[in-house]
């Protein structure tokens, strides 16, 4: 045989080798006794527990809600004339009564003369004439006037008594034109931006208003909630007023506390849901008329209820479940029954769990039933891990999510 057939049979029986030492070492992996550190098929799983806990549980409903003012004027001109001056800030709180703006009084100044003078004339021919009447009373009695002058004095007496009282009245009303001129805020609340500026003219119950007032204190949130909750609210209502809390778009800050007010008498048969307003001091102007907000409506308390976090709830095609810590650091999943959202980001449940058992509230997604873990208090660290366990736990990671995928498909 030449000796390039003998390197050549040489090199072929070293690939082969090699080739058959990888697949037996790679099909056999790590023996039962070997854990290969945290990334061998066995290695426990490191999770965060927390026991499930027993405590009085209020119980909210939660819903978009639109805040609105309390009361809502548009300030309009009562009389026609040249606005002369305004005496509001745009934007800023101004107190019932408060001087708004005024218009040009002079004209209306005049009418009142001229009542005053007409009333006047009026009175001094009234008491011309009950003068007169006074002396046909004296003289009655000695045949000097006759029965029917005295009547006709008294009657044209009686008449001019009617001209004095209309007097009175037109001067009133003339006064009162005049007292309109001076137009004051009929509620306290936030001034809009004006509508109208100095030197025009402004009309009589115009359409668009010298400037808009908003009442924000109090300020009331509408909110709907679904046909099905009606009950439990207008039963907790009827008890007492149920607490609300106004909670900007993310939920991570309240805006107030309040009480809910008013309960609509009818169910939108469209949407199936019912209206709300609850009602805020809002002291600190945190809620602004047509502001969107989160309510949440404390409808109940329940004695002794179990919460848990909400990320220890996982929904799985048979509903709601949890998984639960054994003794033996092995974790089993247990189908739960919620029943309802409970304070700082917990669930209430109504069954599947007891008070003490400990719930996973982060790695479940490397966790099946039966699986290994290290359980880890809330914010405590992992075991340390090497570089080569890291790579085997992200290839174990991409192979359950590719298989979860072809699962899903």
């Amino acid at each position: 045989m030449s000796r390039w057939k003998i390197a050549l049979l040489v090199v072929v029986l070293l690939v082969l080798g090699a080739i058959g030492w990888r697949l037996f070492h790679g099909s056999a992996g790590p023996g039962p006794g070997t854990r290969g550190g945290m990334g061998g098929a066995d290695a426990p799983v490191p999770v965060t527990v927390v026991p499930v806990e027993q405590k009085d549980v209020p119980v909210y409903l939660s819903a978009l809600g639109t805040v609105q003012a309390l009361n809502t004027v548009t300030v309009n001109s009562q009389v026609t004339g040249q606005l002369k001056a305004l005496h509001f800030t745009e934007g800023e709180e101004i107190a019932q009564g408060a001087l708004i703006a005024e218009i040009d009084p002079r004209t209306f100044q005049a009418a009142v003369d001229q009542a005053v003078a007409k009333k006047n004339q009026d009175a001094a021919q009234l008491s011309a004439s009950r003068s007169t009447l006074k002396r046909y009373e004296e003289l009655i009695g000695k045949h000097f006037v006759s029965a029917q002058d005295l009547e006709n004095q008294r009657q044209t007496v009686r008449q001019q008594e009617a001209l004095v009282a209309a007097d009175d009245a037109a001067i009133t009303s003339a006064r009162t034109q005049l007292g309109y001129t001076r137009i004051t805020a009929p509620i306290g609340g936030i001034a809009g931006i004006r509508q109208v500026d100095v030197g025009n003219l402004v009309t009589a119950n115009g359409s668009t208003g010298i400037v808009t007032l908003t009442q924000v204190h109090p300020i009331n949130v509408i909110f709907t909630l679904p046909e099905q909750n009606l009950g439990e609210v207008r039963a907790g209502q009827a008890e007492a007023p149920l607490a609300a809390t106004a909670l900007d778009r993310t939920d991570a800050h309240a805006l107030g506390d309040g009480v809910l007010k008013v309960i609509d008498n009818q169910i939108d048969t469209s949407t199936g849901t019912f209206k709300l307003k609850s009602e805020f001091p809002n002291a600190n102007n945190a809620l602004w008329p047509g502001q969107f907000v989160n309510v949440r409506l404390q409808i109940r308390t329940v004695k002794n209820g179990l919460v848990v976090p909400a990320t220890a709830l996982q929904r799985g095609p048979e509903g709601n479940y949890v998984y639960v810590l054994h003794a033996d650091d092995t974790v089993a999943m247990k189908t739960v029954v919620t029943a309802g959202e409970a304070a700082d980001n917990g669930v209430l449940i109504g069954s599947g769990v007891a008070a003490g058992e400990k719930v996973v509230t982060e790695g479940q997604f490397r966790l099946k039933p039966g699986s290994k873990v290290v359980a880890l208090a809330p914010g405590q660290a992992a075991p340390a891990t090497s570089e080569a366990e890291l790579s085997k736990l992200k290839e174990q990671d991409k192979g359950q999510q590719r298989r979860g995928g072809r699962r899903g498909g």
